[in-house]
């Protein structure tokens, strides 16, 4: 048999392909051409089918998917530490709002995505959703960096230093999704903030929007009590049940947070095939309450998973957070076999993709995928021994373990060194900006 002329063959101790299920594959190889997954294959086999012009032996790693950041603020890296202690209102409103409107501009949203790039990739994250402000700044880090993304156009009613009301942050977010539309690495979402800082005239707006352009939308959603409350006393009803009245509530909607869920909610997102991105770590660190996950997963709703900002977090390692959210669920749920590690690990990877409308392409290790791959070491005292990849993944301290991503099959980190972004640059820009914010100019 003549062999096959590839770009890149990985020889790894073990595999974790996601799909099929609960599969963990022992010394195989994964072959990529160009930027697709051609298969898997006994290590054997794979060195006779194939000539590859690069061959990785990782012979002390496990090769999984790249991670999917489901929810986050990556420009708010910047205000990590700024604020901690606080619930979430007065967080927001007394000090993450104030800072934001002395210090949003361009630039902060271009160095701060920077900076959360560089943390995801060294964690783990090849993918991430993201909502905030100046979406081309965003869109350029991407591309920059080679990570995989979607970005969701903030829309507030009230002003901002990106937009003075809901009209103008949806018009300059229907112009970014004109320009970047069709990029490789980009998907754009229509991001309504939440439904206590969005008019019903607004959501009515999205709406329609969304459905003409087949977009999907991503929103924070019964984050707190108080929110719940709010509603009820000035709508008449709950945050969701006002966003199904506005036909907000769609298969492509994403709703964060929702840790305030009684069984008729759990039955509109049901009736709906909305998906939830679950933030265990914010919503802890915040006191928000407690997403019930195990609950939504057995009613059959997707649940993916994200970080939120650096500012509520305050990391963005999706490993710790995947820890957090199996043994979350475990206690909020009282059984102990709630989330197991593989449940877990498809929160983070193939729930991720079906949740932003990629599992076609990302999510798993399948054949004429994209080859985002992230490969973790397993040799350091506190991962040894092995007995399980998948439960050693989850708990563990696996993130800073990471040794190599690749999107599309193009290496963003090998060995730890990032390969699209000067670390040495970014932290002296990281410094100066938290010079500047601590100075309050």
């Amino acid at each position: 048999m003549t062999p096959i002329e590839i770009d890149l063959l990985i020889n790894s101790q073990w595999i974790i392909p996601i799909v099929p299920e609960d599969e963990i594959l022992h010394n195989c190889a994964l072959a990529v051409d160009k930027d697709r997954i051609l298969g898997i294959f006994p290590q054997a086999e794979a060195n006779q089918r194939f000539l590859a012009r690069r061959v990785d032996h990782l012979d002390q790693h496990i090769l999984m998917p790249g991670l999917i950041n489901s929810h986050g603020h990556a420009a708010m890296s910047l205000l990590r530490g700024y604020a901690d202690d606080l619930a979430l209102e007065p967080w927001l409103q007394d000090h993450i709002w104030p800072a934001e409107k002395l210090f949003v501009s361009e630039q902060f949203v271009q160095d701060g995505t920077r900076l959360s790039i560089a943390e995801m990739i060294k964690t783990g994250t090849t993918c991430f959703a993201d909502m905030y402000f100046f979406h081309d700044s965003i869109a350029e880090e991407v591309r920059n960096a080679g990570i995989r993304s979607q970005i969701g156009f903030t829309v507030l009613d009230f002003p901002t230093a990106f937009g003075k009301d809901a009209d103008d942050y949806i018009h300059k977010g229907l112009a970014f999704r004109d320009l970047w539309n069709g990029h490789p690495l980009i998907k754009v979402a229509c991001a309504p903030h939440a439904p206590y800082s969005v008019s019903n005239e607004a959501l009515k707006k999205i709406s329609t929007y969304a459905n003409e352009l087949d977009m999907p939308i991503h929103m924070h959603c019964h984050e707190t009590a108080n929110e719940v409350r709010e509603s009820i006393e000035r709508y008449g009803v709950k945050p969701l049940q006002r966003l199904n009245d506005l036909g907000i509530l769609v298969p492509q909607t994403q709703l964060v947070h929702m840790t305030q869920i009684t069984d008729d909610d759990i039955a509109l997102l049901q009736e709906h095939q909305c998906h939830v991105m679950h933030c265990p770590e914010s919503n802890l660190k915040l006191a928000s309450g407690f997403c019930p996950i195990s609950k939504l997963i057995d009613h059959g709703i997707n649940v993916a998973i994200g970080t939120d900002s650096a500012a509520s977090n305050n990391d963005l390692d999706l490993f710790s957070e995947l820890k957090t959210a199996s043994l979350l669920a475990k206690a909020v749920s009282g059984d102990p076999s709630s989330l197991n590690a593989h449940a877990a690990l498809r929160m983070a990877t193939i729930n991720g993709a079906k949740a932003l409308g990629w599992d076609e392409d990302i999510g798993s290790l399948e054949k004429g995928k994209y080859a985002d791959m992230i490969a973790i070491k397993i040799d350091s005292v506190g991962q040894q021994p092995l007995y399980n990849a998948a439960s050693q993944l989850v708990y563990t301290n696996s993130g800073p373990q990471v040794s190599h991503s690749w999107v599309a099959g193009k290496l963003l980190m090998e060995d730890r060194e990032l390969r699209t972004i000067n670390e040495t640059n970014l932290i002296r820009t990281t410094k100066a900006w938290r010079i500047k914010i601590q100075a309050g100019a």
